[in-house]
């Protein structure tokens, strides 16, 4: 049989799955500490980097400790954000696997239509 597959095997993406920048702003407003955690790390970093071409030990030494305060931050948001919105995170992942499940269903009918309508042009 030379004939193409049912159009119903087109991968073309649904629209209401969330883009790379969609979820990444998601993420954003969830936990928003966690970026700035991250902005302050590398602030940090980079002012060491200047203290220590400059000669200041003093500043060189503030600025890993205040790296060592961001980092703590990260980690502190990183875990109370990711028990906080764990429930949260169930049910989109609930959301999601009914959805898929609806997706493949109909994918499945649309597939059994074109090969009925394929029978009856035979």
């Amino acid at each position: 049989n030379t004939a193409p597959p049912p159009s119903s095997f087109d991968e073309e993406a649904d629209f209401y799955e969330e883009s790379r920048m969609q979820k990444l702003q998601r993420r954003v407003f969830e936990e928003p500490l966690v970026p700035l955690g991250c902005a302050l790390t590398c602030w940090a970093l980079l002012e060491a980097t200047r203290s220590i071409r400059r000669g200041d030990k003093h500043r060189t030494n503030r600025m890993f400790r205040r790296r060592i305060y961001a980092q703590g931050l990260t980690i502190l948001a990183v875990v109370g954000g990711s028990a906080y919105w764990e429930t949260d995170r169930k049910k989109r992942a609930e959301y999601d696997t009914l959805v898929e499940d609806k997706r493949k269903k109909e994918k499945h009918e649309a597939w059994l239509r074109e090969l009925e309508a394929r029978e009856e042009e035979e």
